[in-house]
């Protein structure tokens, strides 16, 4: 029976919903001004420390320096005439015209032709005056299309990939939102089978994405924090897969409540009693392992920190406040057709989850090793290719840019790697080009322009960009131009950005990991007040991480074909996967306290299962699902983060949570809230018996 209580004021929920709408009001402007401060220029996103951090500043603040570097390679199987030769030059010297260059040229004709007669290219550098990459590689492509039958041409170099990989992330925010929108519309509505009520839950994450947008450029203009299209279609994810997730959660308890308790708005208050705890749990855990990537060095990964954090904080508040003021506004009919009524008594039914508790129960050694013998072999899959994935293999559909590099590296192989560039003292510059020269793996040299007091010299590696064997080279330049005195040599260009960015991020990782794992730990220690728990949930969630890595290795390297894993995954999959991981295993855990309490450590992870068991999996369904809609984007990067976090989020929801974790507490028993009172023996009742529960309990644990 409900207990009578005062209901809130019918005004409460009200005033949250004017709150809200004047919040609207102040911050949607700024919302659609979060496409104006995101960047990916390598100065803001490459590590602060990093060599050619340093090279790229410079590059910036010097004449020419940033210029657009496009390769054009003009080739004809069988060798080229006479008339692709004369085209070559006149395309040369019309966009010459067209563009004229920052500085000086080179003494020297401005085309080169390959030894074996069958390839000619020129190098065109172009100021940012006349725009970005991006704005660029199409006019110069469609400039040079005047030319004879048969003669072909790709434009490549470091600024046609950039151009190539900015029209990827072109639109990709507008894109990810409404993808995400239609994903989360079909579960709703496929999980509460009613014409109305998904509406609700997703009106109020739109509100929270909304404000996240908001306060995220807010933080940009205020702190400078960086933000690139990736970070910001993660926000998205982030914000639509966590917010549905706690509208599920909440609708549950509220659904529960409105059985037990005749007014809405007191069946809301006691909603939020059951859920908001674990809610807030979860979004602080969440919160607090984003913030960890503050610790790291690269500035696009600390950057996501605050940039994620925001985005949970908002939509944290959104469903915790707007969420059930609506609900609790359209009152029980939002529920229509499934309508649930108040009753004095309420006869719960075990359902699909009870059941699966009761298997547990008498299986619970069966169920233990059968789902570690699960994550096992799928953790086999490390051994699969997780190499490096070069910058050439991001793209899903090789552009011009890509096989653009493949043709000059065939015709020119002393060009085929892309350039490191040198900033020397004027007076070391003999000196330095000397030495790079002589430098084992380097294919040639040449001095460039001077200004501002520092010379640029251009250096060709022999090997295929971004290999091992590249890196090795940009490493011994590195070291032999250092110790030539008085120089100031520094290394950059960018290969060598994606060497600093690679090690950058296995530092990171080295830190970052282990302070993830600590502060999630100790916050579910503070939440559960136990020690063995804890330790317990830790253990699954990063087993689970394992085995979902290894079973996405495999499918990257077996099934997609993939050339390796991007330097960026692991990190951010580890602290999606460990951060919205333990969420579903606090929201198991809590309930099995609170049912503890009651009902001894068996019976009430059996009750917390049956209870938990269909809201959490539709979470994880929901979760799963927002960041697949990574996966149908045309980027190797995004598809293996999508994909990684997806798959591990239902491993979690599906086979951890459900299954693993139920099994070991009961094998575990009472000794799992050790050092919590929960641990100990319950004491006898002052009639001097137990209660059934009890007894089995007491059976259990001897």
């Amino acid at each position: 029976m409900s207990v009578k209580e005062a209901p809130p004021g019918r005004w409460v929920p009200w005033l949250v919903i004017g709150l809200w709408v004047a919040l609207a009001v102040v911050m949607v402007p700024f919302s659609g001004k979060l496409s104006s401060v995101t960047t990916d220029k390598a100065v803001d996103t490459l590590p602060a420390s990093a060599e050619s951090t340093t090279v790229a500043a410079l590059e910036d603040s010097l004449p020419g320096g940033e210029d657009n570097t496009f390769v054009f390679v003009y080739h004809r199987t069988g060798g080229l005439t006479d008339a692709d030769r004369a085209t070559a030059e006149r395309h040369y010297a019309t966009l010459a015209r067209r563009y004229p260059p920052t500085t000086a040229a080179d003494d020297g004709p401005p085309t080169r032709l390959s030894t074996d007669g069958e390839a000619m290219m020129f190098t065109l550098d172009v100021s940012t005056a006349y725009g970005g990459a991006e704005t660029l590689v199409g006019p110069l492509r469609n400039a040079a299309k005047d030319r004879p039958a048969g003669l072909e041409l790709e434009v490549t170099g470091p600024a046609a990939i950039d151009g190539d990989m900015e029209a990827v992330f072109d639109g990709i925010d507008v894109q990810v939102l409404l993808t995400t929108i239609i994903v989360v519309t079909i579960l709703l509505i496929l999980t509460y089978r009613s014409p109305v009520l998904w509406f609700v839950p997703l009106v109020a994450v739109g509100a929270a994405a909304l404000t996240a947008m908001a306060s995220v450029y807010l933080l940009v203009k205020g702190f400078g924090i960086v933000v690139n299209d990736q970070n910001s279609a993660l926000l998205t994810i982030l914000v639509f897969g966590v917010g549905t997730d706690y509208a599920l959660l909440l609708i549950a308890r509220y659904r529960e409540t409105l059985h037990h308790h005749e007014n809405v708005r007191v069946a809301m208050v006691h909603a939020l009693r059951g859920a908001a705890p674990a809610i807030v749990a979860s979004a602080a855990t969440v919160v607090a392992g984003l913030l960890c990537l503050l610790a790291a060095d690269l500035n696009s990964t600390s950057g996501l920190g605050p940039i994620g954090a925001a985005g949970i904080l908002c939509a944290l508040v959104a469903m915790l406040t707007l969420f059930p003021a609506v609900l609790v506004v359209l009152g029980r009919r939002i529920f229509w057709p499934a309508i649930p009524r108040f009753s004095a008594s309420v006869v719960e039914k075990p359902g699909l989850w009870g059941r699966l508790a009761a298997v547990l129960n008498r299986r619970r050694w069966l169920a233990t090793l059968g789902a570690l013998g699960i994550l096992g072999v799928l953790v086999v899959g490390l051994s699969g290719n997780t190499g490096a994935l070069r910058e050439q293999d991001q793209f899903l559909n090789a552009p011009e840019s890509v096989t653009g590099f493949t043709v000059l590296r065939q015709h020119f192989p002393e060009l085929g790697g892309q350039p490191m560039t040198i900033y020397t003292r004027p007076a070391s510059q003999e000196r330095v080009l000397d030495v790079a020269k002589g430098t084992r793996g380097v294919a040639m040299a040449a001095p460039g322009p001077t200004s501002g007091g520092w010379t640029e010299i251009s250096v060709f590696p022999k090997d295929a960009p971004d290999s091992p064997a590249e890196y090795d080279t940009i490493k011994r330049v590195r070291t032999a131009v250092h110790a030539v005195d008085g120089a100031e040599a520094i290394v950059g260009g960018p290969s060598a950005e994606h060497l600093d960015t690679e090690v950058t991020t296995r530092r990171d990782e080295k830190l970052v990991i282990p302070l993830v794992l600590a502060v999630v730990l100790i916050i579910l220690g503070l939440l559960l007040r136990a020690i063995v728990a804890p330790l317990v949930l830790m253990a699954t969630v990063v087993v689970s991480f394992a085995a979902a890595f290894g079973g996405s290795v495999f499918v990257f390297d077996t099934v997609l074909g993939f050339e390796g894993i991007d330097y960026s995954v692991p990190l951010l999959a580890f602290l999606f996967l460990v951060a919205l991981g333990v969420d579903y295993n606090i929201f198991l855990a809590s309930r099995a306290r609170e049912e503890t309490v009651r009902l001894g450590t068996r019976e009430g992870m059996l009750k917390a299962l049956s209870a938990t068991g269909g809201v959490i999996t539709s979470a994880g369904l929901v979760l799963a699902a927002t960041f697949a809609v990574l996966v149908s984007l045309p980027l190797v990067m995004l598809i293996e983060v999508g994909f990684l976090v997806a798959f591990g989020v239902l491993l979690d929801a599906l086979l951890v949570r459900s299954v693993l974790v139920p099994a070991l507490t009961l094998l575990i028993g009472r000794r799992i809230w050790w050092p919590n009172r929960l641990s100990r023996p319950r004491a006898v009742p002052p009639n001097g018996r137990h209660s059934r529960a009890d007894d089995q309990e007491l059976t259990l644990q001897r």
